[in-house]
């Protein structure tokens, strides 16, 4: 027989299975698993790291297409001295650190503002060639690094000029939080800038500057492995993408030093689209690093360690109750029916057959103890003894229930009961500090957004005529189409009329002057539509009562809020309204728990110069929630719209022990149920289902049916009992037809005489 037929390879791969189970279940339920710090406070920093790439990547991107659009709405318009175009660039935006005008006939400096910006790295191959004007690093006299950034001024009639401006490569402006230190690195694992160890003067002790020494030490090294990791490719990388992020990105752990280690998350920086080439900050080489000194996790005690052994131990013996059963009822019987039926069919009708105490085995055994009666020429007839056969009706499938029963004993217990959590669960105090830093990183995000939105909209003032209507209609289409954060761009008058427009049509009224409900630049409006209206705006420079007004999409805040690790985000107004969220949501819903519009309402409160963010662990029946709300704060015109950045998750999705343990749990038990349906179900199909049509069929050709032909389905064991109660049938047939011959002989002689 094949050595994967029959009903012995089932029952062996049953026994396999239970063994490698039980074996896994001893090593995942005890605390050999439980690693020195949480995978979660792991996860974390990456993600942190990742947030910290994707703002400086979004910076460094953003100040590059600010002095491109400012040159090129400058080159539009009539020649413009170069004090008053720094002068006019410093009012728009806040954010270079120095910016000069070169012109390039003479190499003279036309003019300049702010940090002096040293011109001795310009040459030939910055100004011409294929890379030309490309963003480069400098570093300057004291050692700093800047990004210089350039534009060319070109004005009819007139020598070129060019506009350097540049800035430094520091840690994005986000908190930290009291103990966590962040590195921006270049190429190589130089560190160019770092942010968290300021506080280097307000220590007292030696302890505590030892201390701040070891980790300055720490940031070094992590930064330089880091560095080797992020130059792979991202196909290639060990972590590739990790957990959606299109750059490298991942962890390490450094030395520990007073029963806390070094972890850290690396990222580098990445264009949102992989596929996209056009990212000035994807193509610098950067690399952001975020340090978090943390407490090292303590073994759990040995009686965990029993609990793995205890239930390896009873899957064991369970496993063993079931193949023995298994055994009995199923194998040894079919087996011998093998036997006895071969045995008949090779003509040894000496002894009678052994017939089995229950189930189709029964059945079959007595078919064929009838039908070796009838071989043998006894009197027996036909359908006598039918009474024994059919004892046992349930048949084989009652020791596969016992033994799938058995087996769930384990399964149900283990899957549901066993390392179950509650809401006594200890999180972290990391994670809570993360979920705070990590929503004011979000929140900043945002508001940066929003002020950029509104600088744009400066910007395009400068090139609006109103007494060209046509003009002012493409340069409005040309906006729109560079700035796909806008959904509608028009210019209104005092009245509120729209004078010109581009894009969809105004889905809410802007007012201005003394009737105006709201003065600020950054709005909400469209209450009981579907979606919230944000609009931005800004006044048409020398017309007086026209206001350039720009509807932000709200799916461009939502993109701004998906972030991985962070749960559910949003964005509320002062009234705890929702205006954006990172999934659906509805315009203007309150938030979906009282516990967090509490939170809101609280971290709203001014303290000191203003709201500050907060994190908290939520408590409720058996579930831990982890949230944060961060109020905008900072500088720009959305800094005072009273806005708030609120998320939350559940700690069940933190990788930290006890949740890992209820997951290990419920994986064992699950691997058992599939064990369970895989090897029964296997026997049930292969085993159980032909047996039983060979019962019918044995009774029915013991009944005397010998015209039915019986055909194997498998090559096994009941295969094998088919094949021969075919030769059976054939050896009945041959005698009752020699039978009938015989009896025909003498009456045939008798006529002829």
């Amino acid at each position: 027989m094949p050595l994967l037929g029959g009903i012995r390879p089932p029952i062996a791969l049953l026994c396999l299975l239970i063994l490698a189970l039980a074996g896994l279940t001893a090593k995942v339920l005890g605390p050999a698993g439980d690693p020195v710090v949480p995978k979660a406070v792991l996860g974390s920093q990456q993600h942190f790291a990742e947030d910290g790439a994707i703002a400086l990547r979004a910076s460094i991107d953003e100040r590059v297409t600010d002095l491109d659009r400012t040159a090129a709405a400058l080159n539009a318009g009539k020649p413009a001295d170069p004090e008053r175009v720094l002068s006019d660039l410093s009012n728009t935006y806040q954010k270079w650190t120095g910016t000069t005008v070169l012109d390039l006939e003479s190499g003279k400096v036309l003019a300049a503002r702010g940090e002096t910006i040293p011109l001795a790295w310009l040459d030939k191959d910055v100004l011409t060639g294929e890379n030309a004007l490309t963003p480069r690093m400098v570093r300057l006299k004291t050692g700093d690094v800047r990004l210089m950034t350039m534009a060319l001024l070109d004005w009819k009639d007139r020598p070129q000029q060019l506009l350097i401006a540049s800035n430094s490569l520091s840690v994005p402006a986000i908190n930290l939080g009291p103990f966590r230190a962040m590195a921006v690195v270049a190429r190589g694992g130089e560190v160019l800038a770092t942010a968290g160890f300021e506080r280097a003067e307000a220590l007292n002790s030696d302890a505590e500057r030892s201390e701040l020494s070891f980790l300055q030490k720490q940031m070094s090294r992590l930064s330089e492995r880091s560095a080797k990791e992020t130059e792979e490719d991202p196909v290639s990388a060990r972590e590739p993408g990790s957990r959606g992020y299109p750059g490298v990105s991942g962890t390490l752990l450094g030395d520990s030093y007073n029963g806390r280690i070094a972890t850290a998350g690396y990222a580098s920086l990445a264009s949102a689209d992989p596929e996209q080439r056009g990212s000035v900050g994807a193509g610098l080489g950067l690399t952001v690093v975020a340090m978090l000194p943390v407490v090292q996790e303590h073994a759990v005690g040995q009686e965990r360690e029993l609990y793995g052994l205890v239930a390896a131990g009873v899957l064991v013996l369970f496993g063993l109750v079931a193949a023995a059963l298994l055994w009995v009822a199923v194998q040894r019987p079919l087996l011998g029916l093998f036997l006895e039926s071969r045995r008949l069919a090779r003509g040894d009708l000496t002894r009678p057959v052994e017939v089995p105490r229950w189930g189709e085995t029964a059945r079959v055994g007595a078919a064929l103890e009838r039908l070796r009666v009838q071989l043998s020429g006894g009197a027996a007839e036909p359908g006598s003894g039918s009474g024994v056969g059919r004892r046992g009706r349930l048949g084989l499938r009652v020791p596969l229930a016992l033994t799938a029963v058995l087996l769930l004993l384990w399964c149900v217990p283990v899957g549901l009961l066993l390392n179950r959590t509650d809401a006594s669960v200890s999180v972290p105090s990391s994670m809570v500090s993360d979920q705070r830093d990590r929503t004011d990183l979000v929140a900043d995000r945002v508001r940066r957004a929003l002020n950029e939105a509104q600088a744009d909209l400066v910007s395009i003032t400068r090139l609006i005529d109103v007494d060209d209507p046509d003009a002012t209609t493409g340069v409005l289409d040309d906006a729109l189409r560079k700035h796909t954060r806008y959904g509608s761009l028009y210019v209104v008058d005092k009245g509120g009329d729209v004078v010109a427009r581009a894009g969809e049509e105004p889905s809410a009224e802007w007012a201005e002057g003394e009737g105006a409900k709201d003065a600020s630049l950054i709005r909400v409006a469209g209450e009981g539509g579907k979606k919230p209206v944000i609009q931005a705006a800004a006044a048409v420079p020398d017309e007086k009562g026209l206001t350039l007004v720009g509807e932000i999409r709200v799916e461009f805040l939502n993109s701004l809020l998906a972030r991985p690790g962070l749960g559910e985000v949003r964005v509320v107004d002062a009234e705890t309204r929702t205006i954006a969220a990172s999934d659906g949501f509805l315009a203007f819903e309150d938030l979906p728990r009282q516990s967090l519009t509490d939170l809101v309402r609280a971290g709203g409160v001014r303290v000191g110069a203003g709201p500050v963010e907060n994190g908290l662990l939520i408590r409720e029946g058996r579930s831990v929630t982890v949230a944060a709300a961060a109020p905008f704060s900072g500088g720009g015109v959305a800094a005072d719209v009273g806005w708030t950045v609120v998320s939350w998750q559940n700690a069940k999705h933190f990788e930290i022990a006890p949740y890992e343990r209820e997951d290990r749990s419920v994986l064992a038990g699950m691997l058992g149920l599939a064990l369970i349906v895989v090897c029964l179900g296997w026997i049930h199909l292969v085993v159980v289902r032909p047996l039983r049509a060979l019962a019918s069929g044995a009774e029915k050709l013991a009944d005397g049916d010998l015209k039915t032909v019986l055909y194997p389905r498998y090559h096994d064991e009941v295969g094998a009992v088919v094949r021969s109660l075919e030769l059976v049938r054939q050896q009945l047939q041959a005698r009752r037809q020699n039978q009938a011959r015989r009896s025909a002989e003498p009456r045939l002689g008798a006529g002829g005489r």
